[in-house]
């Protein structure tokens, strides 16, 4: 998967997840400093990975994200960065982000090491988009190509849609 950030290529670390690929184990961190890992999760999962919530873009897109989430009962969403738990926390309270859950990967990288998404140049999150399955199996996955570009919101929808 080529990625680039304002056009200038970037290298991600690992290998990329695709539709029908395991979602790998991973331990992050809830606001609260708690482990978080894909254990603590079930049903139809969105894990959006974004390099940082004090951007526009990723604003953007998590807010987008967290007025859709009303629209999608049984579908749990989580918002991953390299972000501070703390910031994550000031973050969703000040942006009013209720619906979505923000968790870090600041300290281990072990999400941008199961996905593919850590930005070696950056030391950052690329965006991108993975649905899973209640069986842990993804049936999405969306590297965005520009860093500094949105996901695509109707087709993940669609897809959600598709699944609920």
């Amino acid at each position: 998967m080529n990625v680039t950030f304002g056009g200038n290529p970037l290298t991600l670390k690992g290998t990329q997840l695709k539709a029908g690929d395991k979602l790998p184990d991973f331990t992050v961190t809830a606001n609260d400093l708690s482990p978080f890992k894909l254990a603590d999760t079930k049903g139809i999962r969105v894990f959006l990975t974004v390099p940082s919530l004090d951007t526009p873009v990723c604003d953007l897109e998590a807010k987008t994200f967290n007025k859709k989430a009303a629209e999608l009962p049984g579908v749990s969403i989580y918002v991953i960065s390299v972000d501070l738990p703390f910031a994550q926390g000031r973050w969703c309270a000040g942006a009013g982000v209720d619906a979505v859950k923000t968790l870090s990967d600041y300290h281990l990288h072990s999400f941008a090491d199961a996905t593919g998404t850590y930005i070696n140049e950056l030391g950052l999150l690329t965006r991108a988009v993975f649905i899973v399955d209640g069986a842990g199996k993804v049936v999405w996955a969306q590297y965005v190509p520009e860093v500094t570009e949105q996901p695509d919101f109707e087709a993940i929808y669609a897809k959600l849609k598709e699944l609920a």
